[in-house]
């Protein structure tokens, strides 16, 4: 029985494994979807994994859809396929390695803790009114979305803070090298200034001679 049953639960994990992939086409479709470029910032949603799957398991399904998602295999489309390859290309690279996967664990961690708090405030709301203390997010799928749509939120909010740390530093990086050229201007100017004065010494030295004694 025991091994009729693993088979059976084999055979299931394939046809899963299999669906989740999708085709090349509900692949480009799904990663240039209206709104892409914030969901695509979510490294497990692009790769759709769960944020537990082991590394050598990223890889493997990162190669599978890249693969499937090639602009090469995907010449009648090849646009979008090359914006869904890069898309996914950047989430491998995101979670190739411990370090960055741990960093986006916990993002999602952080996720569920706001999703929790959330939910606790709700419910709190509803007893103060006097109202049955249910929620929509008891509903596990309704949970799992409610995560998924804050864990979005915080990855978008991180690509936010980040490209606005980008654009001051090269906002002070563009000011300084500005400061420097003036400074480096002024510099010139002074010799250049220096000089003159210093090749105009005699003359002037002369000039006050014949005045005086005039």
């Amino acid at each position: 029985k025991n091994e009729t049953f693993n088979e059976f639960y084999s055979e299931v994990k394939a046809i899963e494994e299999r669906d989740s992939v999708l085709t090349s086409k509900q692949q480009i479709d799904r990663l240039n979807r209206p709104g892409s470029t914030y969901f695509n910032l979510n490294p497990f949603d692009v790769l759709q994994i769960d944020p537990d799957t082991p590394l050598a398991a990223v890889k493997k399904r990162y190669r599978q859809m890249s693969i499937l998602v090639h602009p090469d295999k995907n010449p009648d489309d090849i646009d979008r396929a090359q914006k869904t390859f890069d898309a996914l290309n950047k989430a491998y690279k995101t979670l190739e390695n411990e370090e960055g996967m741990k960093r986006c664990q916990e993002i999602v961690e952080e996720a569920k803790s706001r999703t929790d708090d959330m939910i606790k405030h709700k419910k709190k709301q509803l007893k103060k009114d006097g109202k049955a203390v249910d929620v929509p997010e008891d509903n596990i799928e309704k949970y799992k979305h409610a995560v998924y749509v804050q864990t979005c939120k915080l990855f978008a909010d991180l690509e936010r803070m980040r490209r606005e740390k980008e654009a001051r530093e090269m906002h002070e990086k563009k000011r300084k090298a500005e400061e420097d050229a003036d400074e480096e201007e002024k510099k010139k100017m002074q010799k250049e200034w220096d000089k003159n004065f210093e090749a105009s010494r005699t003359g002037r030295v002369d000039s006050w001679r014949n005045f005086k004694s005039g």
